[in-house]
């Protein structure tokens, strides 16, 4: 693999690009990690009412799917989105982890995790009261990430 670094100082933003023969599990890892880096920056659009508000991804605890459709939660505010769940687990940054059938949640902001072994765990998050719940399902790709993380 070659990897080569073009400076443009004429560039207004800067530009990755990825060239490869096929698209297979060395390249899709290479760009999770640019995203990784460049996801916290990233910004996406979210709706409370007519508002739009473009919020950095950094700002997001989790989204949850709910009756009004899925949801942005930050620490002291919930937005709208126009996303689907598979959706956005897609889009989003490696950081973002999906915990249950209808939760995703930004591994970077866990504060504590209550682990239960016969049904949910729960996770806290700092300086605020939410919390999310994790499925046994998940637990261990959660936990994963974070022995990965340290």
């Amino acid at each position: 693999m070659k990897i080569r670094l073009e400076i443009d100082e004429g560039k207004e933003e800067e530009e990755i690009v990825i060239r490869c023969r096929e698209l297979n599990e060395e390249v899709l890892q290479i760009q999770r990690a640019i995203q990784d880096v460049t996801g916290k920056k990233q910004r996406f659009v979210f709706y409370k009412g007519e508002k739009e508000y473009y919020l950095s991804l950094e700002d997001i605890l989790f989204f949850e799917t709910d009756e009004a459709g899925i949801s942005a939660h930050t620490g002291n505010d919930i937005f709208q989105v126009k996303y689907k769940l598979y959706e956005l687990e897609e889009l989003l940054p490696k950081c973002f982890i999906r915990v249950s059938k209808s939760t995703i949640l930004n591994a970077n902001h866990i504060y504590s995790i209550d682990r239960n072994i016969t049904s949910f765990s729960t996770v806290s998050f700092e300086k605020t009261h939410k919390q999310v719940y994790v499925s046994r399902r998940y637990y261990k790709t959660l936990k994963n990430y974070l022995e990965e993380k340290r």
